[in-house]
Formats: C-alpha cells, sequence, structure tokens
C-alpha cells in the first residue's frame, strides 16, 4: 500500500504562486503514477494534472492547462505541482493520489492541502 502526504498549501493573492508537494512511501513500486485532484466547497472533487513515475505521460485537466505543471522526483519518491498565475476559482483542497495502471482509478488518497487564493 502507498501511502501520500501533501504539502505546500496556503493563502496566496491572485496572480501568484504555489508549489504543492505529494511525498509517497510504502510500495511506490507498484504503482504507475501519481494525480493531483481539487475539491472546492460544495464541488465535485475535479481532476487537476497526472504524471507516470517514468515522467512519459502527463496530463492536465482543461482549467489547469498552461498553468500548472506536474514533476516528479523519483529518487525522493514526490510529485510536485507547481501552479502559477493562480485564480481565486483555483481555491480548493487539493489531494494527491495513486494511480495503479495507465488510464486506471485512483487510490490511496492523502489527506489534502488547502489553497486559497485571494482576489
Amino acid at each position: 500500500q502507498v501511502h501520500l502526504v501533501e504539502s505546500g498549501g496556503g493563502l496566496v493573492q491572485a496572480g501568484g504562486s504555489l508549489r504543492l508537494s505529494c511525498a509517497a512511501s510504502g510500495r511506490t513500486f507498484s504503482s504507475y503514477g501519481i494525480g493531483w485532484f481539487r475539491q472546492a466547497p460544495g464541488k465535485e472533487r475535479d481532476f487537476v494534472a497526472v504524471i507516470s513515475w517514468s515522467g512519459g505521460s502527463i496530463y492536465y485537466g482543461d482549467s489547469v492547462k498552461g498553468r500548472f505543471t506536474i514533476s516528479r522526483d523519483n529518487a525522493k519518491n514526490t510529485v510536485y505541482l507547481q501552479m502559477n498565475s493562480l485564480k481565486p476559482e483555483d481555491t480548493a483542497v487539493y489531494y494527491c493520489a495513486e494511480q495503479k495502471a495507465s488510464g486506471g482509478s485512483f487510490g490511496s488518497w492523502g489527506q489534502g492541502t488547502q489553497v486559497t487564493v485571494s482576489s
């Protein structure tokens, strides 16, 4: 089983940047990749980005393309989400999750980290 811990959230003004981290421990070798999702109050959880541990596959949600960048450091078992040009609508709890296979479902969710973007 993989254990995921998110960090790096906080309060930032619109137009600012934050970098989130997702540290993985446990059976990471059994994972295909790591995805980021977010959930705003009263809304469903939305897909943000996903990256394979090989780095060969990266996908972004339409609302973050061109502003967010996902990357990974295999030596540290950590996946990052660099968020630039933040907007108030990016305010949400951000979660990372393990993807067992390409195109597969996500599991082993972290506890989440709050991102708040003020206007």
